[in-house]
């Protein structure tokens, strides 16, 4: 039977998977735009360039999520009660401490990241400190833990900069494209390869968008039983997606492409019934996470 250390194992072997699968993906699109374009030095870069954002997406990935989100890296004694719940929470788990960042956001939420617990992050808003009470403060920190525990935070992370690659490639092949750089002059065979090129950079960024929302939902919802588990209260957790959901206060720094990481969708006023608008969701919707926890038996 799956327990957690298997699932953790599980998530370290889809992570060096993911990043096999990248590599070998973005060769081969270098390989269609050189062919098409006529320049073998396109190759050349984009085998070197995904090389480059592998190593780079492994050991710098925490940093460029917390650059991106503006987070701002707090010490003990610049909010003491927020550094003794997460270290009294990381005792309970038996994980080293994380580092502690604060996004000066109304909106309340939160998000972990890095490479390992060794290396880990854990970043609270200014509105989730604001508008929760400790016991759910608990539940969402206990939550973001979990994430580290259960080893999400690397093949999370990884995603958004290989996948930011994967559309910028696309986006500067097309607009190469589109001011006639291609090389069709090759007959009807080139002309079905040129087109094939275009496909390609069209479906490129939704494959991996799609990649990284299915990675994310399905980790949620794990991540939930677990923190639950850890603070052996799950309705703490449970009203505080419900405080976090419910909350109007938009997100400055909230984008595509690390949305994924927060506990929950930083959007707001975007949710939608339709099956297509779900489909890019980039978490389960908060009424089954409500429902699943307060559904939970704890001994």
């Amino acid at each position: 039977m799956a327990n957690l250390y298997n699932l953790a194992e599980s998530n370290t072997r889809k992570t060096y998977l993911l990043m096999t699968f990248f590599l070998i993906f973005i060769i081969f699109l270098g390989w269609l735009i050189s062919y098409i374009l006529g320049s073998y030095l396109i190759l050349v870069g984009a085998v070197i360039l995904s090389l480059l954002m592998n190593i780079g997406s492994y050991w710098y990935s925490d940093k460029i999520v917390l650059a991106m989100t503006h987070a701002r890296l707090v010490k003990k004694e610049d909010n003491p009660e927020l550094y003794r719940i997460v270290e009294n929470l990381c005792i309970t788990a038996g994980l080293p401490m994380p580092k502690i960042y604060i996004l000066e956001e109304s909106q309340p939420n939160a998000f972990a990241t890095g490479r390992d617990a060794e290396h880990a992050a854990v970043a609270v808003t200014r509105g989730l400190l604001e508008k929760l009470d400790r016991a759910e403060l608990e539940g969402v920190i206990s939550h973001e833990l979990s994430h580290i525990k259960n080893r999400d935070i690397l093949l999370q992370t990884v995603v958004v900069v290989l996948a930011g690659l994967i559309a910028l490639l696309s986006h500067w092949f097309l607009r190469i494209s589109f001011w006639g750089g291609g090389r069709r002059e090759r007959g009807k065979g080139g002309a079905i390869l040129y087109l094939i090129g275009i496909v390609a950079a069209l479906l490129a960024p939704l494959a991996a968008t799609l990649i990284r929302l299915a990675i994310s939902r399905k980790r949620e919802f794990l991540a939930d039983a677990s923190g639950a588990l850890l603070t052996r209260y799950p309705e703490g957790l449970a009203s505080a997606l419900e405080k976090i959901a419910s909350d109007p206060a938009p997100m400055q720094v909230a984008n595509s492409s690390v949305a994924h990481l927060f506990i929950a969708s930083p959007f707001r006023g975007k949710e939608s019934k339709s099956w297509f608008v779900n489909l890019f969701r980039t978490h389960p919707p908060v009424e089954e996470r409500i429902k699943a926890l307060r559904g939970m038996q704890i001994d």
